[in-house]
């Protein structure tokens, strides 16, 4: 008889409102719906089509359907008979009246005082309905909405892969385009090894968001179902209601946190294509340059722009539209590699800019938040601001300098602990930083000025052996 009275009740409804029709109306496509809801439908459109079958329609076209209203009435008489029955206490006779929130049950008034619901808070039903349903449905809709973000923020991060892929495929072939008749078996191997990896982190973020997708339609899917509950008499829903609140419960798993990415996420374009040129100059060492230090776009601010061939910094007025990935800085760029051990150095040609910052970095360093240039931040850098050179240490102690230098070299010996900031042209030292390192320390580079960028400078060789 249930069945019966709900697949009557399913003809009888509105496929707009999904309520039992009200003033129903009738297209000639042969649909019905609500006659108001038909005119909030047409309200915002152009052209009126019908909701169903979307077929264009005229305004005069809705007609009145006498015996489906007729049918609805009698319907929903029927309807409120049998609820009649449902209200009523089956211990005292008494209508129920109140819900037992310890309980989750509806009550009479008679149940209120007995010692069974002693204690317990008891609300009327009109006062209970809307918590009840506040809680079953605003964690699904705020897990629903987590999902949906993720997986936006995730196919962001697809685009940038690809872009990045595409990006580092056509420096590589700008580089070995001059060297083809040389270069066509490692041309070939690099693309392929850019393409494999942009391949697999492609399947990994695929993986996730095919994972993200199928979560999604799995909770909209119980979403609509509980709606679909909610939307009964109150009687029902309420004697109903720990159902409803298991199936709520047995939603897939809030997978928007598991979503974020971990370190790693990118293409490593520093390995692809940073000093790409100097890994296979040994067959065409006479017009090679080398450069001992490239910049890592994976770890560059949204206030910085990289060239391609990652070697010059610019600042850029507006920031960059860049994934929020682990290794990304707040400000600044890091070197594409570090070093825990023996003596470097590097060059980098400052020019007319007013406002930069240069020096090393601890691998560990905080990235998502502005830090102090001083050792205890794990930066070890000098400043030129406001036409003045200035190391940063605590106190900010100024460097004296007779004529402000085009070039900056940063030395750095690891075994002794030292980091010297010198003038290569005029071979003085500007100032030294002592201490023990006990990590790995990447090169940092950051400019605030707009005048001119930070370039590193190439380094003329006659052969060395790369490592």
């Amino acid at each position: 008889m249930e069945a019966s009275l709900s697949l009557l009740e399913e003809h009888l409804s509105c496929p707009v409102c999904c309520d039992i029709f009200s003033n129903p109306v009738v297209l000639k496509c042969s649909h019905s719906f609500c006659e108001e809801c038909l005119r909030k439908y047409w309200k915002d459109l152009e052209i009126f089509l019908c909701p169903v079958c979307r077929r264009e329609c005229s305004p005069e076209e809705p007609s009145q359907s006498l015996a489906l209203k007729s049918l609805c009435e009698s319907f929903q008489r029927g309807s409120e008979k049998e609820k009649g029955s449902q209200d009523i206490c089956q211990l005292h006779g008494e209508k129920l009246k109140l819900f037992c929130f310890d309980d989750k049950q509806l009550i009479c008034v008679v149940c209120h005082i007995s010692k069974k619901h002693k204690g317990h808070d008891c609300y009327p039903i009109e006062e209970a309905l809307p918590d009840l349903k506040s809680e079953i449905k605003a964690p699904l809709q705020n897990k629903l909405g987590k999902m949906t973000t993720a997986k936006l923020e995730e196919e962001n991060c697809v685009e940038h892969l690809m872009v990045q892929g595409q990006l580092g495929e056509e420096q590589i072939r700008g580089v070995f385009k001059k060297f083809y008749q040389f270069l066509e078996e490692e041309e070939a191997a690099r693309i392929a090894a850019l393409k494999k990896e942009q391949q697999l982190k492609y399947e990994v973020m695929r993986e996730r968001m095919e994972k993200l997708t199928k979560n999604i339609s799995m909770l909209s899917e119980t979403i609509g179902l509980i709606k679909k509950d909610m939307e009964t008499d109150d009687i029902t829903f309420l004697q109903n209601y720990e159902a409803i609140l298991v199936r709520a419960e047995c939603t897939p798993p809030d997978t928007a946190a598991n979503a974020e990415m971990g370190p790693g996420a990118f293409i490593d374009m520093a390995k692809h294509v940073g000093c790409l040129t100097f890994k296979v100059w040994n067959s065409l060492i006479k017009i090679v340059d080398y450069n001992p230090v490239t910049m890592d776009p994976n770890t560059v601010s949204t206030k910085l722009i990289l060239t391609d061939d990652l070697t010059t910094v610019t600042c850029c007025e507006e920031k960059q539209s860049l994934p929020d990935n682990p290794e990304r800085f707040h400000v600044g760029v890091l070197g594409s590699e570090g070093f825990i051990k023996g003596k470097h150095f590097w060059d980098v040609e400052v020019g007319d800019s007013d406002n930069w910052s240069l020096g090393v970095a601890k691998e560990s360093i905080v990235r998502k938040k502005l830090v102090k240039l001083d050792p205890e931040s794990g930066l070890w850098t000098i400043r030129y601001i406001n036409g003045k050179y200035k190391a940063g240490v605590k106190s900010r102690k100024e460097i004296k300098v007779d004529e402000c230098p085009q070039v900056i070299r940063v030395y750095l010996d690891c075994d002794k602990g030292e980091v010297t900031f010198s003038d290569p042209t005029m071979s003085n030292t500007l100032y030294t930083f002592k201490h023990t390192f006990t990590e790995k320390l990447f090169p940092y580079f950051s400019i605030g000025s707009l005048k001119s960028p930070l370039r590193l400078c190439k380094r003329p060789l006659t052969k060395v052996t790369e490592t």
